[in-house]
């Protein structure tokens, strides 16, 4: 009898033969969440022991489909959706059922556990065991088999070891036929539950504290989609997508599902085996959000699960025909998300932005949006010079304004309505009035830059105006800044840190943004711990006396050249009589420096 929690999710005891046969006639589904069956055969092993023995083994989470109309009226039952429990699921149908799994590395394989009834042992088959005549070398035909079957079985291994009592193995070899019949716990939570209390529920009842968020189930819905294995292609497709942006090299493992590997998606996928490039690496929430906002036009992945369940948002009612059209819609967007064209493309065009390294963003939202900008335009026919330039100054702007920070889903949902050719120019327009203001420029941006985080958007942006200008690193006479950050160039401080340190300056002092230039390893090393008012005295001496004694290797050689640096990297002229005593105003200068280049960066793009 089924015990009701507050009205949001059911506890029921059945026999493990049943779920498994939920799971044969299709009535249940394994998302794979967690990926490939990932368990060690010892693991298997022990959860069969515990099973034999009459220990408990936990509960398995399921979430409920709604009954969905079709289109003769009649309601379909929802299928039920595996969302924790699915390793200890999968151990049952390797080791009873017989079937074979992918494991981590993509290869099928099939984890056989023996028995020994005079020992009462259980243990994963190998060669030794296979031919020791105390074992039986499988427990699936025992757990499944016909009672003439396992007779037989009893029978030989009686004859075969003729020393064992009859009775004890008779009595172990049935307590094994038992398995099928042990009970387990299974949380079914309800249909109509809202994502935040299903994620919720998931917190509090499982018991390793693993917290999914809404791409885990909306990949768990889409798993459980259709027949012929339709939905378990399109989450290997999107899974396998984000593992191979990141590790590349794994190209060969995934071949190993063969399966698979025959299918359109990993043609899809397949370039990323070549691709190095880790500026933008989706994750899963990633590819989702822009697959979905593209398609859809919707920012809440709540909405995505609700319209793959069926649901018709104005008559509240789920429907078969919402269902599998949304399905066919993920798909196409999916699929205009991982195209080599479209992704190789898109990051031209933020790459020409002078955004080259995933450090000068701190929001992969603002990424995210902007390759939905530039997925909806192109799907318009928009002229790619104008693609290009809505793109650039639609991602600048979010990553300044910190536009994804706070109330992500609802913004997105807000924004993606005027990814139209007819409606985002005068969208952005407004934006840039009521965000970039004066105000912004002038007050808020100035003291911004006062901030003490490297990672801040500011300085990313502001690197990438740099960038974008073709500019010299400090005291640089050939190296841009651009190969400074390919090269790992020094992020040196203007006023050095050890000078700071001891005149009594603390670390939110002297880790200051405007503290902050690219400049060439051995420039840093050779200004040392000098207040720039010394360093900057040879640098001078050298470009106006040729004076061969400056230690500080520049390049630059003429006093007009050094002033040009300067002005490339925003360093006030104030700088030649820099000391711990002009630090505070050194700075304020600079800030506002800083702010006008990328006010002017930005209305440029």
């Amino acid at each position: 009898m089924a015990v009701e929690i507050s009205q949001k999710y059911d506890i029921n005891l059945f026999p493990i033969e049943t779920i498994l046969s939920w799971i044969t006639s299709n009535e249940i589904g394994i998302p794979e969440i967690q990926r490939p069956f990932v368990w060690e055969p010892n693991q298997v092993k022990g959860l069969i022991d515990s099973l034999y023995n009459g220990y408990p083994i936990g509960y398995i989470v399921t979430w409920k489909d709604p009954a969905v109309t079709l289109k003769d009226g009649e309601k379909s039952e929802g299928k039920k959706i595996i969302i924790d429990g699915q390793q200890r699921v999968k151990a049952l149908m390797t080791s009873i059922l017989g079937e074979t799994l992918i494991d981590a590395d993509y290869k099928k394989i099939r984890i056989q556990i023996a028995f020994n009834p005079v020992e009462q042992e259980f243990a994963v088959i190998n060669p030794a065991i296979e031919k020791n005549s105390a074992w039986i070398p499988e427990i699936s035909p025992i757990v499944n088999g016909e009672l003439a079957e396992i007779r037989k079985i009893t029978d030989k291994y009686i004859k075969n070891n003729p020393n064992a009592d009859e009775e004890h193995v008779l009595s172990a070899i049935d307590k094994v036929r038992e398995i099928s019949k042990k009970q387990l716990g299974v949380i079914e939570l309800h249909s109509g539950l809202d994502i935040e209390t299903i994620t919720e529920i998931f917190v509090r009842v499982n018991q390793e504290g693993v917290k999914l968020n809404k791409a885990d189930f909306v990949m768990a819905k889409i798993a459980s989609f259709g027949e012929k294995n339709e939905g378990s292609d399109l989450r290997k497709c999107i899974d396998l997508f984000c593992h191979l942006a990141v590790v590349p090299d794994h190209y060969e493992t995934i071949k190993n599902d063969v399966e698979f590997s025959k299918t359109n998606y990993f043609k899809k996928i397949s370039w990323l085996k070549d691709e190095k490039d880790d500026f933008y690496d989706p994750d899963l929430t990633d590819v989702l959000r822009v697959a979905f906002a593209t398609e859809f036009e919707r920012g809440k992945l709540g909405d995505l699960l609700s319209l793959l369940a069926g649901r018709n948002f104005e008559t509240k009612e789920f429907e078969d025909r919402i269902k599998k059209e949304s399905f066919k819609k993920l798909i196409e967007g999916v699929l205009k998300t991982v195209s080599e064209s479209n992704f190789k493309r898109f990051l031209m065009i933020i790459n020409s932005a002078g955004f080259i390294d995933k450090k000068f963003y701190q929001s992969v939202t603002a990424v995210n949006i902007a390759y939905v900008l530039y997925l909806k335009l192109k799907e318009e026919n928009v002229n790619s010079s104008k693609i290009e330039k809505l793109v650039k100054k639609w991602f600048v702007m979010s990553t300044l304004t910190g536009r994804y920070s706070v109330a992500i889903e609802s913004r997105i949902d807000g924004d993606v309505k005027y990814f139209k050719p007819d409606k985002i120019e005068k969208f952005l327009d407004n934006i840039e009035k009521t965000e970039l203001s004066d105000a912004f420029w002038n007050i808020e941006l100035v003291n911004g830059l006062s901030q003490s985080n490297v990672g801040s958007s500011y300085l990313g942006v502001f690197r990438a105006a740099r960038i974008k200008n073709n500019e010299k690193g400090f005291l640089s006479k050939d190296l841009t800044v651009r190969e400074l950050v390919m090269h790992r160039g020094d992020d040196h401080h203007i006023f050095p840190r050890d000078y700071l340190k001891i005149n009594g300056k603390s670390r939110r002092d002297y880790n200051q943004l405007a503290n902050f230039v690219y400049t060439q390893q051995e420039i840093n090393i050779q200004i040392g711990s000098k207040p720039p008012k010394e360093y900057m005295a040879e640098v001078e001496s050298k470009c106006n006396n040729g004076d061969i004694k400056c230690s500080i290797s520049t390049g630059i050689d003429n006093m007009k050249s050094l002033k040009e640096n300067l002005k490339e990297n925003c360093i006030p002229e104030s700088i030649f009589e820099g000391t711990v005593d002009n630090f505070e105003s050194f700075l304020k200068q600079r800030r506002k420096l800083m702010a006008e280049k990328i006010k002017e960066y930005y209305y440029n793009l």
